[in-house]
């Protein structure tokens, strides 16, 4: 079986800093192989050009890094949203893969982890944390699990 996990990267990242611990991204690869048989793992996240060190190290860790470029609203702050990429990129690869692992708590892949779903292409969505997880996806989806539970394995 070949698995791929689509990671929305921003809320990942800002789902477990929420709770006080980081992500080591190498453990959580291996987690995904050996809990889940992923094979690719693509990686959406917003570029900027100072987190240059974050993305080589993501790199080395076999993600496949899919960057959108950034934009500051009139306050500064920084969007680089991958919900589209990340939908667009599950889509492409449809006929590539058995199951696909969707890593978010966003209400907005509820669309695609239902098609998944009705389809028997998805595996399993890992959110963040039950109390930041989107009831709609908590609605629709039978197969959420939660990556606060997996704190011990995969932290820094």
């Amino acid at each position: 079986m070949e698995n791929y996990a689509f990671i929305d990267g921003n809320n990942l990242h800002l789902g477990v800093k929420a709770y006080n611990w980081k992500v080591d991204y190498r453990k959580f690869k291996i987690y995904l192989k050996d809990k889940y048989s992923v094979v690719k793992a693509y990686y959406f996240i917003g570029y900027i050009a100072e987190n240059e060190k974050l993305y080589q190290y993501l790199a080395s860790a076999s993600y496949e890094l899919v960057y959108k470029p950034i934009v500051q609203d009139a306050n500064g702050i920084v969007k680089g949203n991958c919900d589209a990429e990340l939908v667009l990129q599950a889509m492409i690869d449809y006929k590539n893969y058995d199951q696909a692992v969707i890593v978010s708590s966003d209400g907005d892949f509820t669309c695609l982890a239902n098609h998944l779903q009705q389809n028997g292409k998805l595996k399993v969505v890992l959110a963040p944390h039950p109390d930041t997880t989107s009831i709609l996806l908590k609605k629709a989806i039978t197969n959420i699990h939660y990556i606060e539970n997996l704190k011990n394995k995969i932290s820094k």
